[in-house]
């Protein structure tokens, strides 16, 4: 039995500072995810999809630590957010016009089969409603910047202004791809005002075309896989190649 592995310790783009904007080099990662559209505060899919991502989640790291002797901690809630204005995004904030994936990194080492498994026996318990929209699916973001919120979700304007229109083009960078949040803070257990969440935008630069042709995103931002990608100690959450997976 190897000690528990905390991923979040490990991996550089867990890592993040207040008042600080970084350049990062993610590597490709493994999530579960699930889609969903409208205000995270009042939409019953929001509510869902959390009720949903959990019981799975638990459910795989109980049996990595009882079939493989490989134990982990369960990573935080993590989401990608756009809309097709992205101005109802960053500026007005009318998070009824919003979209959104909810995710769950998992250790590369969870395969479809395991994920099947714990899928069903989070139905043949829990019963979540939204269980069958959950998939494992890998994200590539390469290059990012990010910074740490601290502070209410409603506060993060002013962040993602300074980051989009004065960090990124001073950089000679561009955006691509989602706006990306990993929430570190439980806001069921945490006052708003502490609340700590890394801010995070793919980014590429403005002067290579061959860059923008491999990597463009598709149309939920999640981007092609590469190879070589992941830096040392990334290890256990890379990607999976699911090219033979029968979904």
């Amino acid at each position: 039995m190897t000690d528990k592995i905390d991923f979040k310790k490990d991996l550089d783009a867990y890592r993040a500072r207040r008042d600080q904007f970084r350049i990062v080099d993610v590597p490709d990662m493994q999530y579960l995810m699930i889609d969903g559209h409208g205000d995270p505060n009042t939409s019953p899919a929001y509510t869902e999809a959390v009720e949903a991502l959990y019981p799975v989640a638990y459910r795989l790291k109980f049996a990595s630590k009882r079939d493989l002797g490989r134990d982990y901690v369960v990573m935080p809630l993590e989401g990608l957010w756009w809309a097709e204005d992205m101005g109802s995004f960053t500026v007005s904030r009318d998070k009824s016009r919003w979209d959104w994936t909810l995710m769950i990194a998992t250790p590369d080492w969870i395969d479809q089969q395991m994920f099947d498994a714990a899928v069903k026996q989070a139905g043949s318990k829990d019963h979540p409603a939204r269980l069958g929209d959950i998939r494992l699916e890998s994200l590539s973001e390469g290059v990012c910047v990010q910074t740490l919120h601290v502070g209410s979700y409603d506060d993060e304007a002013d962040v993602l202004a300074r980051m989009h229109h004065e960090f990124i083009p001073d950089n000679g960078l561009r955006m691509v791809g989602k706006h990306h949040e990993v929430y570190l803070s439980d806001p069921r257990r945490v006052a708003p005002e502490k609340l700590r969440t890394i801010l995070r935008q793919p980014v590429r630069t403005t002067t290579d075309p061959h860059e923008q042709a491999r990597h463009e995103p598709d149309a939920r931002g999640i981007e092609p896989a590469r190879s070589g990608h992941s830096p040392a100690g990334a290890a256990g959450l890379r990607q999976r190649d699911h090219t033979d997976d029968p979904r």
